[in-house]
Formats: C-alpha cells, sequence, structure tokens
C-alpha cells in the first residue's frame, strides 16, 4: 500500500512524532537529551519553523511545531535526526540507524485543538507513570507555558498567548487546564490521528484541509479526493 503524502502547509501547526527504530532507545542521559535540543533549536532556526511544544521521551520525541515555509518541517526533521543520530553513535560507539525512517504527523486544527495536543504531549511522562505531575518532568514544554521557565527555542503559539492578557494570568490559566486528566476519547483521537496521518480536528478543518491539498482527510478513506468548493471557509 502507498504511503499516504505528508502535507505541512506554511502557517499550519503539526503534530509530530519521532520514535526510535523497533522502539529501541533514543536518550540515555540528560547529555543525550541537550545535543537533541540543541539540534532541534538549530533545525527549527534554520529551516523557519516555530516549536510551540514537547516532550522527550526516553524512546520517541513529540514536538508541536508550525512550519513559515513549504517543506520546513521534512527539511527540519530529516537535519535534526542525521545531526543527532551522528552525535549518538559517536557517543555510544554504534553504527546505523536510530530512529525510524518516517516520523509520523497530523496537522492540528487552532482554537478547538491545539491546547489538547500541548496538554497531550506534555502529559507524556505522566501517563507513562515517570512523574506524577507534569512539572516534574524536566525534558517537555510545560514548565516554559505554566511557570514561564526560559527556553530559547520556545515559540508560544497564539492561542496560548490567548490565555491572558499577562503572563501570570496565562501561567495560571495554562496551569489550571491540567487540573485533572484528558479524557481517554481525545486521547484516543489524537492517536488515531498520528497513526493514520489524518488531521486532528472537526469536520470544517477536515473540509478546508481537503480543499487545500486534494487529498482525502477521512477515516478509510485514501489518495486525492474531488474538492468540494463550499467546504472550505
Amino acid at each position: 500500500m502507498p504511503r499516504r503524502r505528508r502535507h505541512c502547509p506554511p502557517g499550519l501547526p503539526v503534530h509530530v512524532v519521532q520514535r526510535g527504530n523497533n522502539r529501541q532507545t533514543c536518550f540515555t542521559s540528560d547529555a543525550d537529551r541537550k545535543a537533541y535540543a540543541h539540534w532541534l533549536r538549530e533545525s527549527t532556526d534554520k529551516y523557519g519553523v516555530d516549536l510551540h511544544a514537547w516532550v522527550f521521551m526516553t524512546n520517541h520525541v513529540h514536538l508541536l511545531l508550525t512550519p513559515r515555509r513549504p517543506d520546513a518541517v521534512s527539511h527540519c526533521m530529516q537535519y535534526l535526526g542525521r545531526n543527532y543520530v551522528r552525535y549518538f553513535n559517536q557517543q555510544h560507539g554504534r553504527t546505523g540507524t536510530l530512529f525510524e525512517g518516517r516520523f509520523k504527523s497530523s496537522l492540528v486544527q487552532t482554537r478547538q485543538y491545539l491546547l489538547t495536543c500541548q496538554r497531550y504531549i506534555e502529559l507524556n511522562p505522566v501517563r507513562a507513570g515517570m512523574v506524577t505531575d507534569p512539572g516534574g518532568f524536566a525534558w517537555s514544554s510545560y514548565r516554559a507555558h505554566a511557570f514561564n521557565q526560559p527556553v530559547k527555542m520556545w515559540h508560544p503559539h497564539a492561542d496560548y498567548l490567548a490565555l491572558g492578557a499577562t503572563a501570570p494570568a496565562r501561567m495560571a490559566a495554562y496551569r489550571s487546564l491540567f487540573a485533572g486528566s484528558l479524557p481517554g476519547p481525545l486521547v484516543r483521537e489524537i492517536r488515531a490521528a498520528l497513526k493514520t496521518g489524518l488531521v486532528l480536528g472537526n469536520d470544517r478543518f477536515r473540509d478546508e484541509i481537503e480543499a487545500l491539498t486534494g487529498q482525502c482527510q477521512r477515516p478509510g478513506k485514501r489518495g486525492p479526493r474531488a474538492v468540494r468548493r463550499s467546504g472550505a471557509g
């Protein structure tokens, strides 16, 4: 079965997952994570990508990005992977691949879904049983959003900035979003979008992306789709 063509149009957020090949470990220490963060910052700067949220787990990474140029996300991830794998192999006396050949991605609708996706990313260590509170994990964007921890590679999304008129108001509003866990149906929806490469959003957003890309965004259908002119807005 042919692979689904990836679309990451400029200005639209995209949820990206980069996994270790066969789920092998990608980070053995904080030094590894620091090296990955270095190459991540360099790649996003080089190719014009805004980084909104992240989490560096043991064998995979979640990123929430907005490209400013066509094909920027693919170029960014290729550059990041190539440089980090070279570092990792040199440090650990190994050769060969480290990450899966193709990262997973899903376009994310702003307003209704973006902050939900961001919470999903930052709650990964909690769901994995590594910490009981997202603030207890150093290698995610939660501390930047919730406590204004300075991180040079961070570009807060407009949906986050709209949570409050001042930084303290935004941080308090953001922390309140984490009072409970994400509902199971939402978690499954986010995972399904990543697995299939379909968008994370409502039917109107699906229509808009179908009109933009000419590719069906409904589960169970593949390939080009006739554009429904009345569907985009």
